[in-house]
This record gives structure tokens, sequence and C-alpha cells, in this order.
């Protein structure tokens, strides 16, 4: 059984997930931590809680996931796992963080290419590896079956979609993306987004004015 917790990071308050089983082995997702009192803070999470960080995962790579890549790296070795087409995104995040005014680090480490429908491991736990592009071009969203949750990244919201005019971006995509690799998940199903609250893949269905279930 996988645990998920939130952290809410940086100016643009951007959602951090960590995961963890039963052993006690994580993983860290969009390590969006900015200032030295979030990378603090996440850090201090793992060490007092005894965790022991196995994976670094992108859904994508605009700059505001991508802030505490190289710190995690650094701190427990993790090499940084995305999708191919995401690596494009991820060499030009410092020029966004130039343009916002939040200069950073860029992840500089080996990198691991994700595979569409190849399921990661955490010891004995899975997640699934569903392609949703659309916000950007390789935006994957991470799906637990056994525990019934989704890390959507900024594909979908509470009452919201991910933007869609970023280089990269395609509402047509976007929409296809979540009527063909979101909505058909059970209605129960918890989605995790990259900023705001909590969902389910139900509310959304009945409830999403950007792309409605049918």
């Amino acid at each position: 059984m996988l645990t998920v917790v939130p952290f809410t990071f940086n100016p643009v308050q951007e959602n951090t997930y960590i995961l963890y089983n039963g052993l006690k082995q994580c993983c860290i997702i969009d390590p969006g931590c900015y200032f030295p009192e979030e990378k603090a803070k996440l850090q201090a999470f793992v060490v007092e809680n005894g965790l022991k960080p196995l994976l670094l995962l992108n859904t994508h790579c605009h700059l505001d996931h991508v802030f505490g890549n190289q710190f995690v790296h650094d701190t427990w070795g993790l090499d940084l796992h995305l999708h191919p087409l995401e690596k494009q995104v991820l060499d030009f995040a410092p020029i966004s963080g130039e343009r916002w005014q939040l200069p950073f680090d860029n992840y500089n480490g080996p990198l691991v290419y994700l595979e569409p429908g190849k399921n990661i491991r955490l010891g004995e736990d899975e997640l699934e590896v569903r392609f949703t592009p659309g916000h950007s071009p390789g935006s994957v969203s991470f799906y637990s079956s056994a525990d019934g949750f989704l890390v959507s990244g900024d594909v979908l919201f509470r009452g919201s979609v991910g933007r869609t005019d970023l280089p990269g971006g395609d509402f047509n995509t976007l929409e296809q993306s979540i009527r063909t690799q979101l909505y058909p998940l059970p209605d129960a199903t918890k989605v995790y987004s990259g900023h705001g609250p909590a969902t389910t893949i139900g509310f959304e269905k009945a409830n999403n004015p950007y792309v409605a279930g049918e």
C-alpha cells in the first residue's frame, strides 16, 4: 500500500508528492522546492519518517515542477525519470526561470526515460505510466490501481485542466489524453494534481467545465 503526502512549494504553489510504502521506500514526484526552507522541509520529512528515497519522477518538466530535481539528486543520489519528449522542456526550464525572475540550478545528472504502459516498481508496489500529453508534449500521469489514485501533474485539476498556451501545448491533445487515459479509470480514483486540491475522476466527469464526461 502506498501513502501519498503532498507538499506545496515555490511562488507558483506547485504540489510535490512523496509516495511511500510499508517498507519505508519512497519516490519523489515533481520536486518543486525552490527556497532553502522548502528543501529543508522535504528533507526533514524523509529523515524524520525514516524513509529511503528510491525514485525521482517528473510528470513533466515545466520549471515549477523541476526546481528541486538537482537537490534531490545531490541529496539522495537519484537519477531523474521523465518521458523522452520532456527533455526539451527540461532544457528550456532555466530560461523560463530567468524570465520569471526565479533562477535555479537545473538538473544535470543522468536521465532515465519512462515508457508509457510499463510499470514503475517501488518495492512490491507499482505505478502505471500513462502518456497524457497536451499541457506539455511528454506529460505522463502515474496511476496506482491497487490503491486507487492518480498523480496527474498539470493534466487535470479540480474543476479545471492544464493550460495549453505554453510551447508544446495543445487543447485537443489534452482533451484526448483526459478522455482516453483518465476518464476510463474508476470514478472513485483519487486525483492528485500539480496545483490545488485533490479531486476524483467521477467528480470531474460530472462537473469539469472544460472536458465533460460522456
